[in-house]
């Protein structure tokens, strides 16, 4: 394997667990790494520079532990930090003020470094985000699509569950924090029918989505050309409800599939993808969507250890990746 110069760059929570198996890998390969949490660590005496005149570009990023040459990184593994917030002992304008200039300054920098491989690079995770682009994308990839419809037309959502013979599920489009009471609350996918609908869906675009009836869900996790799936037999409309009742087993992947997960990535930019799909008894497997930074540690041993072994591969060969 080819083992070029130059230190493997991990932005990332200082808790982040899943990380740590990639890192242990690295570590056992010898790859010098530097871990970073931008949005916390600049406030806790980090120090980041970088300067910029014609023909030359230079920086450094300082730690308690390491200090790091810019220009000499080989690989940006964009993993899971914290969102950009100013010190929490400036009053609340300033504090906005201050995380808005780190988001942009500090965001900027390290999504600008000459010569690194980003998996992935922070804007294409951005870019990849955004449900009906997934949709659309996925799409021109040529992946099976369950008629989705994303309305704030209350008429247009009764319709659209009228004509669906299959029944229809309500997905939200972003995973917002929401609290009942001050507990914390989520918002699984679930069934909803016509007389559902109220007056409340013109407050803000719902998707809705044709129920497709799957045999069971696959999770494809895909590093580059390297793709890792697992079955998953659930009990439950939406697996992630209660993963403790859930079952994975390794599953091959279409070959039309993996052409299409392909030219997904590639649309998308993307080096790492977690796809979910919903297979039929026919086999068909229809695209549920694209998480640009999911998780994955949370599959079978063997596959884990596959995938983690697969980053630390991408990380260490760098832009020859």
């Amino acid at each position: 394997m080819t083992d070029p110069s130059g230190s493997v760059l991990v932005l990332t929570g200082h808790h982040d667990v899943t990380a740590d198996l990639v890192l242990r890998i690295l570590a056992d390969r010898r790859v010098p790494v530097v871990r970073l949490d931008p949005g916390a660590d600049l406030h806790a005496g980090a120090t980041l520079t970088a300067a910029y005149r014609t023909g030359d570009q230079r920086g450094t990023l300082r730690t308690a532990s390491r200090e790091l040459d810019l220009t000499a990184v080989r690989s940006v593994w964009t993993r899971r930090p914290s969102p950009f917030q100013g010190p929490g002992e400036l009053e609340e304008q300033d504090r906005r003020f201050a995380g808005s200039q780190s988001q942009w300054g500090v965001g900027g920098i390290l999504a600008s470094l000459p010569g690194a491989h980003y998996v992935n690079h922070p804007w294409s995770n951005r870019a990849a985000e955004y449900k009906p682009a997934q949709l659309a994308t996925a799409q021109r990839s040529g992946f099976p699509v369950p008629s989705t419809v994303i309305t704030n037309d209350p008429a247009e959502a009764r319709e659209f569950i009228a004509r669906q013979s299959t029944g229809v599920v309500y997905k939200p489009l972003w995973n917002t924090p929401y609290k009942v009471g001050g507990q914390a609350r989520q918002v699984w996918v679930r069934e909803v029918r016509a007389h559902e609908i109220t007056a409340a869906v013109a407050a803000c675009p719902h998707l809705f989505q044709a129920t497709v009836e799957k045999a069971f869900d696959v999770r494809v996790t895909a590093v580059g050309n390297r793709l890792f799936a697992v079955r998953i037999d659930s009990p439950d409309l939406d697996w992630r409800r209660r993963q403790s009742l859930m079952e994975c087993t390794p599953i091959d992947v279409p070959d039309r599939v993996a052409r299409s997960v392909s030219s997904y990535l590639a649309t998308c930019r993307l080096a790492f993808g977690a796809f979910d799909f919903a297979v039929t008894a026919a086999g068909d497997w229809y695209f549920l969507e694209c998480n640009p930074n999911g998780q994955w540690a949370w599959q079978p041993a063997p596959v884990t250890d596959a995938i983690a072994r697969a980053l630390a591969d991408r990380l260490q060969k760098g832009p020859e990746a």
